[in-house]
């Protein structure tokens, strides 16, 4: 099993202008929709449809996680379209929609993930060690570290959003 080790900061503001002057160098723009199939304590299983916004190409993937914390199991790897949908419509749940921006700073791969169903961006970075992880330093545009605060978790903000569609 892979190991998925991160830190999320809660971004502030989009960083438009570190774009502008290059200081923040843009690779790759997806809009993601996440679903969640099944999720109990640490373990979660999740689809999502994955759409390049420069190129068009949509792919599909199915995850899953085990963990809390900046350190989690998990294996992803990509299904078809038909498995994606039956799947989606199994669970008849609301995909939690964002925009994940790709881009290089000071030779680090950031994400950015805007969320369009709520007012929240977050910046991560993946690491290849928990030491790496730890020792990383932060600039302050990136915004409170929020690695380990569940309310930030996809999966929380997920639960919260089916909450609100079927009140």
């Amino acid at each position: 099993m892979g190991q998925e080790i991160e830190r999320k900061f809660l971004l502030q503001e989009y960083p438009e202008q570190r774009i502008e002057q290059g200081e923040l160098k843009i690779v790759t723009r997806h809009s993601i929709d996440q679903t969640y199939l099944a999720i109990d304590g640490g373990q979660e299983l999740r689809v999502r449809k994955i759409t390049d916004l420069d190129t068009g190409e949509v792919f599909y993937t199915h995850t899953f996680k085990d963990g809390k914390g900046i350190q989690r199991e998990e294996i992803e790897y990509r299904i078809s379209e038909g498995l994606y949908t039956q799947m989606v419509e199994a669970v008849r749940a609301i995909p939690l929609v964002k925009e994940r921006i790709t881009a290089l700073w000071n030779g680090v791969t950031v994400e950015i993930d805007v969320y369009t169903q709520l007012e929240l961006s977050v910046l991560e970075v993946e690491f290849d060690s928990l030491e790496e992880a730890e020792s990383f330093q932060a600039p302050d545009w990136f915004g409170k570290d929020v690695s380990t605060d569940r309310q930030y978790s996809n999966k929380t903000v997920w639960k919260e959003l089916q909450n609100k569609a079927f009140r």
